[in-house]
């Protein structure tokens, strides 16, 4: 049995998400695992966001990664944790900046605290 055998990663498009996912993508390809990209949104989904997740999922998919996306209504934090429970991830990458903090932001701290597995936060350029 692999050590990592689902990577979760979460996005929303920003440049700091997208260090994530290319930080998430790497350790799929490394430890051969399944890929899934979770994002929050708070009252309407996203479209350009929702475009981006996936055109992301195609692209991983043709490299032959085995990728998905859940998307849901809520806190992000709150959704992060909820959603990489749900699909049983045994690590969950996050950037380290987060709305709007200087220090480590609020998503990252929160889902440090509360994920149901091990959380990789990846140090973004500022």
């Amino acid at each position: 049995m692999a050590l990592i055998s689902t990577v979760a990663v979460g996005t929303d498009g920003s440049a700091t998400a997208g260090d994530a996912v290319r930080a998430a993508i790497e350790l799929a390809e490394r430890f051969e695992a399944r890929l899934v990209l979770i994002s929050a949104y708070r009252k309407a989904p996203d479209t350009g966001v929702q475009e981006m997740l996936e055109r992301t999922e195609g692209d991983l998919r043709g490299r032959g990664l085995d990728c998905s996306t859940m998307v849901a209504e809520g806190d992000p934090a709150e959704v992060l944790v909820r959603l990489a429970a749900e699909c049983q991830a045994d690590v969950l990458v996050v950037g380290n900046k987060g709305m709007r903090r200087r220090v480590l932001g609020s998503v990252p701290n929160t889902v440090s605290h509360k994920a149901p597995c091990s959380v990789f936060i990846v140090k973004t350029a500022d």
